[in-house]
């Protein structure tokens, strides 16, 4: 099934959010994990997610006619309050802020949150204390104010659609793909991944924050390592076995596992493991402090032995690079550890 959509007086195909992958592999991911996990909700408090619910098809289909209704908030350092920018209306933008000759940061929060959640506020600060760049904060709570099985089936479709609204950023404005920061929280990981995918992975990063794990194992639509020119990922509450509410596995160009990727210091459960790869992430922003050792195996990073060339975590730098691998660095448990 295809839905064609016009954009600008650009036509897109769109594919349905909903596949036989997506469906097929729905048992073998459930398998991994018990019933109910908990994600980080509006406020970080924790939210039961039910693996088993059926896919609410009438709010997918929803999605895939109306891809529009993701709402872009821009943030710069000449307005507080957001302005809206419409995807494809050009009025919108060239009576906003958006200047495209300068740095572009796109964040897109997890289930059940909006753009008011974390990690939108602290993230968005840390740039705009750095730089003088623009922040887009993608909200798109209709979808992923639904059950957690929609909302993760409908991702790909999602991300998709904020990869067409940079490709026409770049179309009619001029924003450089080069110019581009692409970053993620759990199920926002998978989302600017295919955002990443969507532009044929010109963007300049793309920076998962602990991608979230259940329902994505199997998922051919995660976050992967040609989404964009540099593709890094932070785990923070996955680990090497399932049962974290991030994927446990390296899925990037190059992945951080943080005090080992599992359980972080000073925290108990997985929803305060899971917030934070952002809260991490963050710190590196402002001070750029945090370097990992490359390992050679999994068990290198369990054991804490990783030897290898160092490499900073996070951070804005547009231009970074690093050898392919995963990384291991230890944290302390106060900002900016």
């Amino acid at each position: 099934m295809t839905v064609k959509r016009h954009y600008a007086n650009l036509y897109l195909v769109q594919s349905s959010p909903v596949n036989d992958e997506f469906e097929a592999n729905l048992e073998k991911e459930r398998a991994l994990y018990p019933r109910y996990v908990e994600f980080p909700g509006p406020e970080g408090e924790p939210v039961a997610a039910d693996l088993h619910e059926p896919v609410d098809h009438s709010v997918l289909d929803d999605a895939a006619r109306n891809p529009r209704r993701n709402a872009y908030w821009l943030y710069t350092r000449s307005n507080s309050r957001y302005q809206t920018l419409t995807f494809g209306d050009e009025r919108s933008v060239r009576n906003s802020n958006f200047d495209a000759n300068k740095e572009t940061i796109i964040i897109a929060h997890g289930w059940i949150n909006s753009g008011n959640s974390e990690p939108n506020p602290t993230v968005r600060k840390a740039f705009l204390d750095q730089k003088d760049v623009n922040v887009i904060t993608v909200d798109w709570r209709r979808l992923a104010r639904s059950g957690y099985v929609t909302a993760a089936s409908g991702v790909p479709a999602v991300g998709e659609a904020v990869g067409h609204f940079v490709n026409w950023l770049h179309t009619a404005f001029g924003l450089r793909y080069e110019n581009v920061h692409l970053i993620g929280f759990s199920l926002g990981a998978h989302l600017v991944g295919n955002a990443g995918r969507a532009t044929g992975g010109r963007v300049a990063r793309v920076t998962g924050l602990d991608p979230a794990g259940p329902l994505w194992n199997y998922n051919r639509k995660r976050l992967s390592a040609t989404d964009g020119v540099y593709v890094e990922a932070i785990h923070t509450d996955g680990g090497y076995t399932m049962g974290g509410l991030g994927i446990g596995s390296a899925i990037a160009q190059v992945d951080f596992f943080p005090n080992g990727g599992i359980s972080q210091p000073g925290y108990m459960t997985n929803v305060c493991n899971h917030n934070h790869a952002w809260a991490l992430f963050a710190a590196t922003v402002t001070h750029n402090h945090l370097q990992g050792n490359r390992c050679s195996n999994g068990l290198q990073i369990t054991l804490n032995n990783c030897r290898g060339e160092l490499l900073s975590m996070g951070n804005s730098d547009l231009r970074k690079t690093g050898n392919r691998g995963s990384y291991r660095l230890d944290t302390k448990r106060r900002y900016p550890y």
